[in-house]
């Protein structure tokens, strides 16, 4: 009885070994895509200066995505601090405080961010 007990469980290790020997390892391949709203109302804090339709502290989206797309211009650029306000440098030295977040992003946030504000240009060519 010793013996069929001890030669089951031997079976049944090396059949639960090679059970896992076989299993592949799935690695999940899928891509997070970054939001850019998610980046512009958390991370990024810029909805506490900008909203969609009206100017509060800072410019409306509406009003960036339009004169950063009529001037073929990179909100990346600017967001890096790598170019010259266009909007309204008046309002420049109030925005320079974000650029300590904004440099702290990626190219894909900054990228991402960039997409979001282009989606409120009434003209998306």
């Amino acid at each position: 009885m010793n013996k069929s007990i001890i030669l089951i469980a031997f079976f049944l290790l090396i059949s639960c070994n090679n059970k896992d020997e076989k299993t592949p390892i799935s690695v999940d391949k899928t891509v997070t895509k970054i939001s850019g709203k998610e980046l512009f109302e958390g991370k990024g804090n810029c909805i506490a200066c900008h909203q969609a339709e009206q100017k509060i502290i800072g410019p409306s989206i509406q009003e960036i995505a339009k004169i950063y797309k009529e001037k073929n211009t990179s909100i990346v650029s600017f967001l890096r601090e790598e170019s010259e306000p266009i909007i309204d440098p008046t309002k420049y030295d109030i925005m320079k405080t974000n650029f300590t977040i904004t440099k702290s992003m990626n190219d894909e946030e900054l990228k991402a961010l960039e997409n979001y504000i282009f989606s409120f240009s009434k003209n998306n060519n």
